[in-house]
């Protein structure tokens, strides 16, 4: 080796003339793993034909793709080998008749941005570093705010839905009490959260994520379709009254902080058809809302957005890391938005949104709200016709909750046998339909209802006839239950 290099300088017996990664073969590897990833994964994308999922117990997939890391590299061959067993054993998400989370299919745009950003590797906190992504994060921020139909605001994109509710209830305590920023919780009064029995788990988490406490989270009841019911919520702030404070006190500090989590339903915003079902959404302080859902923005694309635009995110969260934000830069450092996140490196999440949206416009996100909209519709009125199928209750949005009650079932009388034993049918099937490949459909119980079908329509892939297919193969995965 020291007599391939001429003038070689060694610093600890290490030789620093020159690279030592070959850029030809690596540049020749991503080459044939990019042809790998067009012939097997995107121009797979929407063929029915295929595999939803190729089955196999952890057990076993441990063994198929040889998971052990060594002292020595692999080969190439070995390591592109490797990529067709990942994509293989991997679940296809943007198959069209993956239904089973509130994420499905494939946006090309979208794709080829993450494909730009992984290739820059980029991280968005100052401008001398990411200038191109801070601006375009701050042009989709002010869009989404104006569907919202704040005037102004702020926002920041996170890495998922939960943790902008952690963020967005962390901002709402600030706010009411911004001294916890230097004093802590030790002399803070006892805080409560107010929030829906339907919410998401995460505004749990975040109770004890921040230590507000678990105990100190008040949930309230809901009608028979899981919207809050006022006077329940002013039930629960006259309990906290006395539970906290033993009644009302002068010089009480109360707050009301109003967040909406539109993670899955913001969506419906770009719709004129729609919209109205999240009517009075611009009267929230602040707003979650995830494109990577509904529109297809590719995982992960979630934004906090706030009515606020006195700069809150930022004093709440700002730590002022002199060796980042320096203020005597030679460009203006309002650019240097980083410091308004309680991360240091973030992903440039908002620039795959963005050129999604340059491509399709507005009409064509909007077309796709509308779209799996109506397919839901469709979904409904055939559940309605066939025998054995029952619906939980009517939809508002994409999700369609269903019962299967297969042949044996269908003559018993009502009653915790009967319900004991539907329980056990959507396992079941679930089971089959992932071990076939056929499709995927998520199931669950929910306050005393037992196992059910919940149903997600997404993706632009999907058509009526998914929509069928996936009747039919209930029908035909249950036949002998």
């Amino acid at each position: 080796m020291l007599q391939k290099k001429k003038n070689a300088v060694l610093v600890d017996g290490v030789i620093l003339n020159g690279p030592i990664m070959d850029s030809k073969a690596g540049e020749k590897f991503v080459e044939e793993a990019c042809k790998i990833i067009m012939e097997e994964v995107i121009q797979k994308a929407d063929d029915v034909t295929e595999k939803v999922c190729e089955w196999q117990a952890p057990e076993t997939l441990k063994q198929i793709l040889d998971l052990e890391m060594r002292d020595t590299g692999e080969s190439h061959q070995k390591l592109l080998q490797l990529c067709r067993d990942v994509i293989q054993y991997s679940v296809k998400t943007s198959h069209p008749r993956f239904f089973n989370q509130l994420y499905a299919g494939i946006d090309y745009y979208s794709l080829v941005a993450r494909f730009i950003t992984e290739a820059l590797n980029p991280s968005v906190y100052t401008y001398e570093v990411s200038p191109v992504f801070l601006l375009v994060e701050e042009a989709v921020i002010k869009k989404m705010i104006e569907f919202i139909g704040w005037e102004e605001g702020d926002g920041i994109f996170n890495p998922g839905g939960s943790v902008s509710n952690m963020y967005a209830m962390n901002l709402a305590r600030y706010k009411f009490c911004p001294e916890i920023k230097e004093k802590g919780l030790s002399g803070l009064p006892r805080l409560v959260l107010f929030t829906s029995e339907e919410c998401h788990y995460s505004m749990k988490k975040a109770a004890s994520f921040l230590g507000i406490g678990t105990e100190n989270v008040y949930f309230i009841k809901t009608d028979e379709r899981g919207k809050m019911i006022p006077e329940e919520l002013e039930k629960q702030v006259q309990r906290a009254r006395k539970e906290v404070r033993g009644g009302e006190h002068e010089g009480e500090r109360r707050r009301s902080v109003c967040r909406l989590c539109a993670s899955w339903g913001g969506s419906a915003l770009i719709s004129r058809k729609h919209c109205r079902l999240l009517h009075g959404i611009h009267r929230a302080d602040s707003v979650a809302w995830n494109p990577h859902k509904m529109l297809l923005a590719g995982i992960q694309c979630c934004a906090l957005l706030v009515k606020d635009n006195s700069g809150l995110l930022k004093k709440c969260y700002s730590a002022k890391a002199a060796y980042l934000f320096q203020q005597d830069k030679f460009y203006d450092v309002s650019y240097d938005t980083g410091d308004k996140s309680i991360q240091c490196s973030r992903r440039p999440d908002a620039f795959k949104f963005w050129l999604m949206w340059k491509a399709l416009g507005t009409t064509g996100l909007e077309e796709r709200v509308n779209r799996a909209l109506a397919l839901a519709r469709y979904l409904v009125e055939e559940i309605k016709k066939r025998e054995g199928f029952q619906l939980l209750l009517e939809p508002e949005y994409a999700n369609v909750c269903f019962w299967y009650i297969p042949p044996s079932l269908r003559r018993m009388e009502d009653g915790p046998e009967f319900w004991q034993k539907l329980h056990q049918v959507a396992p079941i099937i679930k089971e089959r339909m992932m071990k076939k490949g056929s499709m995927m459909l998520g199931y669950q119980p929910h306050q005393g209802k037992v196992n059910f079908f919940r149903q997600v329509v997404i993706s632009p892939h999907v058509s009526r006839e998914d929509m069928d297919f996936l009747l039919d193969e209930i029908e035909l995965l249950a036949k002998d239950l």
